[in-house]
């Protein structure tokens, strides 16, 4: 009777642990590929996101130089000089944008002037009549396309837009854009990152022996097309990347397939898809790794329960008492690692979120620095304005007297001055109505002089006594990059400062004086014979809420850099062994 029950015995113990493996193996799977596949969901995001940051930046180059003067003169016209003139702009804009290369094309199809003039491979006097995104662009005003470069041999979006005057299509812009480094960025995650487009080929990619190669199988018509049509040359392969089924992707390596989870989004390209393939072997392990230890958990459970289930029920209950209580730990570490997941999601966020609001505050600081230079140059307005006021009562007083006395022509006198005094009190408030404005940044070519003088119109009556300008008449006609309120925000910080480190000095200057570098800087000097900057401040001078004044905030110097460095130029303190302080404002020379 006993034999027959341990046998009956024995073949439950081994249906429940069957049954058990099976479960186990069914969680683990399910479970990797859960996490697997947010894993490749977070990354697919974050790649995109940095697709759509390179994108955006190079999608303007084209927009801004088809307004480019030397554009239409060199692609329209026969003008050696503007074809020069364009080779160093295009060469200038590639280095300072990482562009791979920018050129411009006639409505012939023959490159005029290109970013790599000077190079062997210079694309100047190449025929893109064959160039899809050439023909489309002049056909419909801008193409982008994916495509083998037929001279560098090498991948990347071509850009291009149609360049017009006067009813005339002169030609096309083109702006070549390479992601290597972008690529490099994907590889440093766990997985593959690639953009195919909307037959499936690989177009960008973190793993190079994939590109051009397609995600599914190709029909022999559309792969004929693509190899007439010489936009990938002889990189394109019928040969698909890896084996797809459905959101399961198998890999071939060197040790053995590898398994894959996809994620897709749709990405900034037309007709383009971003695909993340997430390992499974990682998730797996965990997950396997997690269900031994429960396994063997639970197996120490039920034999200690078998045990105990032999001796006395007082050992049975505390046995049950220690079994609940270590389920009960392990559903709290689970529910832990949740919570833990959840705060590193909504931690993503909030830093997504920070960086948006930390761009916003940067504008508004520079609103708030020049509302707060308005409460210093207040009183020079007022003054300012007094001083036409008082005279303007004075004039129309003595009209009145004239027009008593019948003297008319006198009296129309008065008149005309009276209209002069008001243009002169519209043109004040009208310049700090401008300073105090909130505006969107932009871009202009105003002359040093212009942004001089409503600097000093602001300051008024404070600096007209201490102000000494030296600039030459020459220098002050000189256009400048940048806007002329951003300027006069530049210079009104730093002549204040000035002011402020002379006041009280029986002597006090302070000296304007501007020299022209080479033939695209501007060097303009604000110099006060003050007690010059202490230099304990040297390695805070332009650092926000870093100040002197026991009532400054500290951000003045550090706004003005970074407007100065958004226009192109620089600002610095210039090292003067204890006489006064010396800056010195770079600009770019429009």
């Amino acid at each position: 009777m006993n034999v027959p029950r341990r046998i009956w015995l024995g073949l439950l113990a081994a249906a429940v642990i069957a049954a058990l493996l099976a479960i186990g193996n069914r969680w683990v799977d399910t479970s990797a590929r859960a996490a697997a596949d947010r894993n490749a969901l977070a990354l697919a995001r974050t790649h995109r996101g940095l697709l759509e940051s390179e994108l955006q930046k190079f999608r303007l180059l084209p927009l801004v130089l088809a307004e480019y003067p030397d554009v239409a003169s060199a692609i329209g016209g026969s003008d050696p000089a503007a074809v020069g003139r364009l080779d160093r702009t295009l060469a200038s804009l590639a280095a300072r944008t990482d562009a791979a290369a920018l050129y411009a094309i006639d409505a012939k199809g023959r490159a005029r002037a290109a970013s790599n003039w000077q190079q062997p491979t210079s694309f100047v006097g190449q025929d893109y009549t064959f160039r899809g995104y050439f023909t489309e662009a002049m056909a419909r005003g801008g193409s982008e396309l994916f495509a083998l470069g037929s001279v560098s041999g090498r991948p990347g979006l071509y850009l291009a837009r149609r360049i017009d005057r006067n009813g005339r299509k002169l030609g096309v812009i083109v702006v070549k854009v390479e992601f290597d480094r972008l690529e490099r960025e994907w590889a440093r995650s766990p997985g593959a990152t690639i953009v195919a487009d909307q037959f499936g080929l690989v177009l960008i990619t973190s793993v190079p022996g994939w590109r051009f190669h397609p995600t599914r199988p190709l029909d022999p018509r559309t792969f004929a097309t693509m190899r007439r049509s010489r936009q990938f040359g002889a990189m394109l392969s019928a040969d698909a990347a890896f084996t797809r089924d459905g959101r399961d992707v198998v890999i071939p390596g060197r040790r053995g397939t590898e398994r894959f989870r996809l994620a897709m989004l749709t990405a900034p390209l037309a007709g383009a898809t971003l695909m993340h393939l997430s390992p499974l072997a990682p998730p797996l392990a965990a997950a396997r790794s997690q269900a031994l230890s429960l396994g063997f958990a639970l197996l120490l459970i039920l034999g200690l329960s078998g045990g105990i289930g032999l001796r006395a029920a007082e050992r049975r209950r505390l046995q049950r008492r220690a079994r609940v209580a270590l389920e009960e730990e392990v559903i709290r570490r689970t529910a832990e690692l949740r919570d833990a997941n959840a705060r590193l999601v909504i931690e993503s966020e909030e830093r997504a979120g920070a960086d948006r609001r930390f761009r916003a505050a940067r504008e508004e600081l520079a609103q708030a620095n020049r509302l707060g230079s308005l409460g210093q140059i207040t009183a020079g307005v007022a003054h300012e304005i007094n001083q036409p006021l008082a005279a303007i009562r004075t004039f129309a007083e003595n009209g009145s007297r004239l027009l008593d006395r019948g003297a008319p022509n006198l009296a129309r006198e008065n008149l005309g001055r009276i209209v002069g005094l008001t243009e002169r009190i519209g043109t004040i408030t009208g310049e700090l109505r401008a300073f105090a404005r909130r505006r969107t940044p932009s871009r202009g070519t105003p002359t040093l002089g212009s942004a001089i003088d409503g600097t000093m119109l602001l300051i008024g009556d404070r600096a007209r006594p201490v102000v000494v300008d030296d600039i030459a008449a020459e220098t002050r006609a000189l256009c400048v990059d940048g806007d002329r309120i951003r300027l006069e925000q530049i210079l009104v910080n730093l002549i204040q400062n000035a002011l402020d480190a002379v006041e009280g000095r029986p002597d006090a200057r302070v000296t304007l004086s501007a020299e022209r570098q080479g033939a695209k800087r501007l060097l303009v000097r604000i110099a006060d014979n003050g007690p010059g900057v202490d230099a304990s401040l040297d390695d805070t001078l332009f650092t926000p809420f870093a100040s002197a004044k026991p009532e400054g905030l500290g951000l003045g110097l550090a706004i003005a850099r970074d407007i100065a460095r958004e226009f192109g130029g620089e600002l610095a303190l210039v090292e003067t062994a204890g006489q006064g302080a010396v800056f010195e404002l770079t600009l770019s020379i429009a």
